[in-house]
């Protein structure tokens, strides 16, 4: 019989086997454990049948269905598992810890592979990502600043010098503004996006701080887990201030490359906020190649947007940092001296 473990003990596990996830690829796309393989027991047509054959007739004819389903497919499942991993040992769950992965556990313990099965599924997993991001405490540092001033590479910079740094833009796949879906991949779903969290925040040491860019809780599609949304509010921010023709450059050499129909159409998306004159004007200015025009009408509403925000923290929180030109390094620097001078992480 296989052992069945916890999720504790199956992180850890993983460090040194795979960890099969052997429900359908929709479901897996929807969201997994960071770093599982999908081998699906079915494929996603196949679950369907399975799934109406348990509602309408009953589960053996819902078991029957399944074996016609697998049985084609038990040698692939042995041979995928012996090449990922070859010194025999795995690790293996379903939605629930159910027949999916019991029937996979079985046969890969009958093939010689020493299993263990996820107790409570990948369900017991998202429970546990929810329950840890209201439980854990986090020493974090928030790095702001209006719009382009750079602060995704000051970031990049600020983990060169030996910070943590997790980029929460860059695990959403959206640069977090109406404009954060350009050149981006897809979006993953809201719950993948916590799984992720999840993954980057328990590898940090929290003891440590750690160093995030300021967000609205939705950055795109995708949304914060409450638990840290609450301590980024509450947490100390370095906010950058950079001259705005210098902003204007930085935007410019990001965003002037893409297709003006799609430029257009994030602006469309804050057109209420942005107001019709204004949006009129912009998309006028993109119209006749007058990019520089069109982002200072952006940013005119973006630097609103962020003032109020910046309001709603506490003064004493807000350390602000002037930066006469567009350095990512020297800003790096100068972001950790300041913090480092104010709160000194005790070693």
């Amino acid at each position: 019989m296989a052992k069945r473990v916890g999720i504790e003990e199956l992180l850890v596990a993983m460090e040194e086997r795979p960890l099969f996830d052997v429900r359908t690829p929709a479901e897996f796309a929807q969201g997994h454990v960071p770093g599982a393989c999908n081998l699906p027991l079915f494929s996603n047509e196949e679950r369907a049948v399975v799934g109406t054959a348990y509602k309408q007739v009953g589960p053996d004819a819902a078991m029957l269905e399944g074996l016609d389903f697998v049985g084609p497919k038990m040698r692939h499942f042995v041979e995928e598992a012996r090449r990922q991993a070859p010194e025999g040992k795995v690790a293996v769950h379903c939605w629930r810890g159910g027949k999916r992965s019991d029937s996979l556990s079985w046969l890969l313990e009958f093939a010689g592979f020493d299993v263990l099965v996820l107790e409570g599924g990948y369900k017991a997993f998202r429970r546990h990502v929810l329950e840890w991001f209201e439980q854990e405490t986090f020493n974090l540092v928030i790095l702001g600043g209006y719009t382009g001033t750079g602060k995704t590479e000051i970031l990049q910079r600020i983990r060169e010098m030996g910070e943590q740094v997790i980029d929460l833009e860059g695990l959403a796949n959206h640069k977090g503004s109406a404009f954060g879906a350009l050149g981006e991949a897809p979006q993953p779903s809201v719950e993948h996006f916590e799984n992720l969290l999840f993954h980057e925040f328990s590898r940090q040491d929290r003891r440590q701080r750690i160093w995030l860019e300021n967000e609205s809780r939705a950055i795109g599609r995708v949304y914060l887990p409450d638990g840290l949304w609450r301590q980024m509010r509450q947490a100390p921010l370095i906010h950058i201030e950079a001259p705005q023709q210098v902003r204007v450059e930085r935007l410019l050499a990001d965003y002037a490359g893409y297709d003006r129909e799609e430029l257009a159409a994030s602006f469309e998306k804050i057109k209420k906020r942005l107001g019709g004159q204004h949006l009129k004007a912009a998309l006028e200015a993109l119209e006749r190649g007058d990019y520089e025009k069109a982002v200072t009408i952006g940013l005119h509403y973006y630097d609103k947007t962020y003032n109020y925000g910046l309001e709603q923290r506490p003064a004493a929180k807000v350390s602000r940092l002037e930066m006469d030109r567009d350095d990512p390094a020297l800003a790096a620097r100068k972001a950790v001296k300041r913090w480092r001078a104010q709160a000194p992480v005790k070693e």
